[in-house]
């Protein structure tokens, strides 16, 4: 049987992006999201984004930026002496910068499609 992981999230920047490198040298970049459909509900994302992805929003967004992210959910496990943990982490596909930043509309995806 065939699955489906996919998710589609549009909200705004918690926090700066975060840009580092992998020590192969691929770009990696991370921010969280914020999800509101009820201005007293607030659902919170972990986002990474990768390679050219990664490079355009650490260059483009900001904290409080609105952006569409597609992309797969992933959970990281983990323990210590404190326990197990998880913690579920977005892989985007493709963020779609929302945002009026320097006079335009930008777009950032591993395939260069348009998502709507």
């Amino acid at each position: 049987m065939a699955g489906l992981n996919r998710i589609i999230l549009i909200g705004n920047l918690g926090r700066d992006v975060e840009m580092r490198f992998t020590p192969s040298g691929k770009p990696v970049a991370n921010f969280s999201l914020a999800v509101s459909e009820q201005k007293d509900q607030t659902e919170w994302f972990n986002i990474t984004a990768w390679n050219k992805t990664a490079e355009l929003c650490n260059q483009y967004l900001a904290k409080g930026s609105t952006v569409c992210v597609e992309g797969r959910m992933n959970f990281q496990v983990w323990e210590d002496e404190k326990g197990k943990h998880n913690k579920g982490v977005v892989t985007a596909n493709r963020v779609v910068f929302l945002s009026k930043q320097s006079g335009s509309r930008e777009e950032s995806n591993e395939d260069y499609e348009i998502p709507f």
